[in-house]
């Protein structure tokens, strides 16, 4: 079905009321079959609305046959929890008097419910373009449906792992934390409940009466002790097919959907699908950048030992230079010449030399720190066997 047809299925078709009422108490005269259908038997509308949204509507009509003035009235209650727009225009008989009043109007129930859905709807549509929370989405998204059904409905969402091979709680903020405790994590499978099935199938499974359906067979204990009758799942799938979840709407008594519940599960799962891709993409650019963080880190360190390297370079290469100068009144020194600054008290053992042709006699510590560091530096003793000999002492 086409998104087209869904939002039609949503806002229902416009059903025209007509009735003609007479005498103070507007007793129903003759009324087309849409308004007995709603209203009931031909009788007075007051002993038909004795709520005060009823009660309301009877002013209206009373003021209407009492003053001769015609009203137009919008979306008030007909009867409780059904929305009409109405015109009401007074009867006259040959005399003038008013006898009794001509009402015509349009139910506006499944208008005005389909629209407060939609304005549900657009906030969380603006939830995620300011990409908040997945949980505050999806908890939110569960909430408006429970709230706006016209019947007890309780919605769950349940999103795949990366495999696709198991469903992991999303949202269910009506059932029992004990049912989704254990439905965490169930495994995608023909047969697997209503959503193992509807993600394994990638197409709706509706389950009317979990009691006798053989998909609930390993579920019915768990459901029986949640009491849930029925469930409807539809499964959540991304631009590309990929399995994203499942929404389920739960029933607390076996049920047929009609399309306008239909209409109502693609429009939120499609919505549901929009913010878990938003949230995938967002953790992987947060991966992205986090891997980037680490890989510049690791060359901000590299590059700072280099430099450190560098600068312990220099410094033993100008000791080497400053050693070999002194080497012209004392050839072989008693401590160590590579120490710089602060010295260095150990025997001189080892003598260093570059491939500039200076040379220095140093300590152990010191001569190996000049061989790691300063390029071409080799042992220059001849009797300690050049440099090959020394790594292998």
């Amino acid at each position: 079905m086409t998104a087209a047809e869904d939002v039609r299925a949503l806002f229902g078709e416009s059903v025209a009321l007509f009735a003609s009422l007479t005498g103070p108490d507007h007793v129903v005269e003759t009324a087309n079959p849409a308004f007995l259908a709603l209203v009931g038997e031909q009788r007075g509308l007051a002993e038909l609305m004795p709520d005060v949204a009823g009660q309301k509507l009877i002013a209206v009509l009373d003021e209407v046959y009492r003053t001769g003035e015609p009203r137009t009235v919008r979306d008030t209650q007909l009867i409780k929890a059904a929305y009409v727009d109405i015109s009401l225009e007074p009867r006259r008989d040959a005399g003038g008097e008013v006898i009794g009043i001509r009402l015509i109007g349009v139910e506006t129930t499944q208008v005005k419910q389909a629209q407060r859905l939609m304005a549900e709807h657009r906030v969380l549509l603006e939830q995620i373009a300011r990409q908040a929370p997945l949980a505050e989405v999806l908890d939110g998204m569960a909430r408006s449906i429970e709230n706006l059904a016209p019947g007890e409905l309780l919605a769950s969402v349940l999103l795949a792992d990366p495999d696709g091979r198991h469903l992991r709680h999303g949202a269910a903020p009506s059932l029992p934390e004990f049912y989704n405790e254990a439905i965490d994590g169930i495994a995608t499978g023909d047969g697997v409940g209503s959503c193992g099935t509807a993600a394994y199938r990638r197409e709706p499974v509706i389950v009317t009466d979990i009691a006798t359906d053989p998909y609930w067979d390993d579920f019915r204990e768990l459901a029986g002790r949640a009491g849930l009758a029925a469930c409807w799942s539809t499964p959540i799938l991304a631009r590309d097919g990929g399995l994203l979840g499942t929404f389920a709407m739960y029933h607390r008594a076996p049920r047929v959907p009609q399309e306008f519940d239909l209409a109502l599960a693609r429009v939120f799962a499609g919505t549901a699908a929009l913010a878990i891709e938003r949230h995938h993409t967002e953790q992987a650019r947060q991966a992205a950048e986090h891997e980037l963080a680490t890989v510049l880190d690791a060359e901000r360190e590299l590059r700072a030992e280099a430099e450190q390297r560098a600068a312990a370079a220099a410094q033993l290469t100008e000791r080497i230079r400053a050693a070999a100068a002194a080497q012209a009144t004392q050839p072989h020194p008693d401590r160590c010449q590579l120490g710089g600054e602060s010295g260095c008290g150990e025997p001189a053992e080892i003598k260093v030399a570059d491939s500039w042709g200076d040379s220095a006699w140093g300590c152990p510590a010191h001569v190996e720190e000049a061989i790691i560091n300063v390029r071409s530096v080799f042992i220059a003793n001849e009797e300690l066997g050049g440099l090959g000999a020394y790594l292998k002492r």
